[in-house]
Order: structure tokens, then sequence, then C-alpha cells
């Protein structure tokens, strides 16, 4: 005779065989955030473990919406977002939820595609960073959508600027080029170029602004201080570089660390020496700052604490917004004459 199928142990089973709610098993064995007395806690665990139980994590998906945290970013192959995404993931997985990441390459439309979906798929909270937001900025469709999200139960983070409606995370731009242009000022260099990026990077205007700022401080003439816009790459910094007129190979002050590692190997190409002819810096502090030869000056951002910050933000009890900004600090190397 054929065996008869094993039935399919449910959730109510092990509620039943350890003596507890069917919402205080859910919670043991969903890894919900909510605490259950230890005691229940092993009663569960103990008749999950004797029923074989097994749990069906599509349709947990399907009832529950508190396991996800999902990134929407601009672009997440850049280092910079590596290093933020990577401490994301590792502090979701202590508080027991994971991490889904978007990308919209900075276009609103899709970034609001992005925001309508996943309000359909109603992860517990969104993470919006981008580097297009100014300050208080956001755009109104793109806002509707967040606010409605929010008042279906979700959480919104901001990481980039300041916004007064939700949680949010900014980055002292104008102050991390401000540290650069100052530096660079007081060793003397008076003839700069600025790899700025791309125009529309809010980001990169403010650390722009920062440099100009710190320069001029310092005595650097305006007259002699060189804007060039580009790709937000090592092949843009490359190419910036590649183009410098010989008047301004003073000094080279990228916007970010890609820029500038970029410039390096164009300036090493043309037989320039960093940082005996031109000094080269940056912004970031990414790991290829102190892999490539010579080691890159640059002003370090907190990355890591960043993608922390955002998950705590994203977990914590729903109270009035918070609103964090993160500075940097200049770490000198090699790449700038003393």
């Amino acid at each position: 005779m054929p065996r008869a199928a094993r039935r399919t142990v449910t959730l109510h089973d092990v509620a039943a065989a350890a003596g507890v709610s069917v919402a205080t098993a859910s919670r043991v064995l969903g890894g919900s955030s909510r605490t259950v007395a230890p005691e229940y806690e092993q009663r569960v665990l103990a008749a999950a473990a004797a029923l074989r139980y097994t749990a069906d994590a599509s349709a947990r998906a399907m009832r529950r919406a508190g396991d996800a945290i999902t990134l929407v970013a601009d672009d997440l192959t850049t280092p910079a977002m590596g290093i933020m995404v990577a401490e994301m993931e590792r502090r979701a997985r202590m508080s027991g939820v994971f991490v889904t990441v978007c990308s919209t390459q900075a276009a609103p439309d899709r970034q609001l595609d992005a925001v309508r979906l996943l309000r359909s798929l109603r992860p517990r909270a969104l993470v919006l960073a981008s580097s297009r937001f100014g300050a208080g900025e956001l755009d109104s469709r793109l806002l509707a959508e967040l606010h409605a999200y929010e008042r279906d139960g979700g959480r919104v983070v901001v990481v980039g600027v300041t916004h007064g409606s939700f949680d949010s995370i900014a980055f002292d731009n104008h102050g991390a080029g401000r540290l650069v242009g100052e530096h660079i000022a007081g060793t003397g260099h008076r003839r700069v170029t600025i790899l700025a990026g791309p125009a529309e990077r809010v980001n990169f205007s403010g650390r722009v602004a920062g440099m100009v700022e710190g320069l001029r401080a310092g005595g650097v003439q305006p007259r002699h201080i060189r804007i060039a816009y580009g790709e937000a790459s090592r092949q843009g910094g490359f190419d910036a570089a590649r183009e410098l007129p010989a008047g301004h190979r003073d000094a080279v002050l990228a916007v970010n660390d890609v820029i500038a590692i970029g410039a390096l190997s164009a300036l090493r190409a043309a037989g320039v020496a960093v940082p005996g002819d031109v000094s080269v810096t940056g912004i970031d502090d990414i790991q290829l700052a102190v892999d490539v030869t010579p080691r890159l000056t640059t002003v370090g951002l907190p990355l890591a604490h960043v993608g922390a910050e955002s998950i705590r933000l994203a977990l914590r009890e729903r109270t009035e917004p918070e609103h964090l900004t993160v500075r940097g600090r200049l770490i000198i190397r090699a790449s700038t004459r003393p």
C-alpha cells in the first residue's frame, strides 16, 4: 500500500504544542523585533523542533511587511555606496531584518516608479539616497507617494540632505570641500583646477562651492581657480586631467576619490609627478584611496556610520522626524606636497 502523505505542520500546531498563542509562536519563528519571554521562546522552539516545523517563507512574505528595508539609490556600483550598503546589511541582520536594493540612476521618473511599486510590496521602511536632492527639496509627486507610504504604516529615511518631513541624514558637502580648499591653499598652491563631476549633482555642487571658498580664504585668486565638469567616474577624471592646461597643473581637487584616482592615472601616463609637479586630492576616503600610489589625500566621510544610522532610524519607534548632519575629516597622505 502507498504511504500516506505526511501532513504539513502549521504554525497553529506549533502554538498548540507549546501552549502559547499563534501570535507568540509567529513572533518567535518569524524573526519579529518584538520581544518574547525566554520561557515562551524556549517552548516554541522545542515544539517546532519536535514537530519538524518549517516556515513557509513565501507565505510569510505575503503576510508580513516587517522583514525588509529597501534602499532606493542613484547608483549601487560606486565604492562609496558599497561601503554604506555593507554596513546597512550588517546592522539589519543584527535586528532580524534584511535589506533589498533598487537603483534609479537619479532619474526622477524612475525614482517615482520605484516608490510606487514598493508601496504595493510593503517593505517595512524605505531609505531614499540620492545626490540630486537639494536641502528640503523633493519632487512633489515623489513627496506625495512617500507621505502615502508612511500613512500606510511604512517609514521613510532620506539620505544625502535634510528633509523636514522625514528622518534624514545629510552630508556636509560644503564643509568637506572647504577642508580641501583650505589645505591646498595653506600649502602654497596658487593655480588650482577643480574636477567637479556633472554640473547637475547637488552634492558635488556643494563640494565645489566649499573648495572655492576655502581656496579664496587661503589667498588663491578667483582667476586662478578653474572648474572642469565631466563624468563622475575614473574615466571622467582621467579625461579631465589629460586636458589640463599647463598653467593649471599646480593642484587638482576632485569632488570624489574615484575622479581623483582617474586623474592620478592620467598624470602618471603623461609623465607628471605627483606630488612633485601636481598635488591631487579627493573626497570620500574609499578603500582605493590607500591602495593607489601615491596614497590619496582626501576628506573621509563616515559612510559606514551613515549606513548604520539609516537602519537605526528606519527601525526606531515613530516620533518626530530626526535630522542628522555628518561631517568629514581631512586625511593628509602622499598625493599632496607638504
